[in-house]
C-alpha cells in the first residue's frame, strides 16, 4: 500500500503563489510516476503536471510557464510549486502516484484564489 499526504493549499488572491507538498509513504519503491491532479465543482477530475522517476515532466498547457513540478527523493515527496494563480486554478489538487499495478490517490488539498 501506499499512502499519500498533500498539504499546502490555502486561500490565494489572483497573482500569488502556493507550494503544494504530497509526501508519500509505504511501499513507494515501485512507483514509477508521481502526479497533481485538481478538480473544480462540477468539472472532471484533470492531470495538472507529472513527473517520473527520471526526472522527465509534463504540463497541462492551462499551466505551462506557471506551475513546476518537482520532486525531492530523500524526502519522499513531490511539490507543485503554482505562480501566477488564477481565479479559474481554484480546485482541490489530488497527488497521484502510479505503479503497475495501479494508481493511488491522496486525501486532496483545497485550493482557492480569490480577492
Amino acid at each position: 500500500q501506499v499512502q499519500l499526504v498533500e498539504s499546502g493549499g490555502g486561500l490565494v488572491q489572483p497573482g500569488g503563489s502556493l507550494r503544494l507538498s504530497c509526501a508519500a509513504s509505504g511501499s513507494i519503491f515501485s512507483i514509477y510516476a508521481m502526479g497533481w491532479y485538481r478538480q473544480a465543482p462540477g468539472k472532471q477530475r484533470e492531470l495538472v503536471a507529472a513527473i517520473t522517476s527520471g526526472g522527465s515532466t509534463n504540463y497541462a498547457d492551462s499551466v505551462k510557464g506557471r506551475f513546476t513540478i518537482s520532486r525531492d527523493n530523500a524526502k519522499n515527496t513531490v511539490y507543485l510549486q503554482m505562480n501566477s494563480l488564477k481565479p479559474e486554478d481554484t480546485a482541490v489538487y489530488y497527488c497521484n502516484g502510479l505503479k503497475t499495478t495501479g494508481g493511488y490517490w491522496g486525501q486532496g488539498t483545497q485550493v482557492t484564489v480569490s480577492s
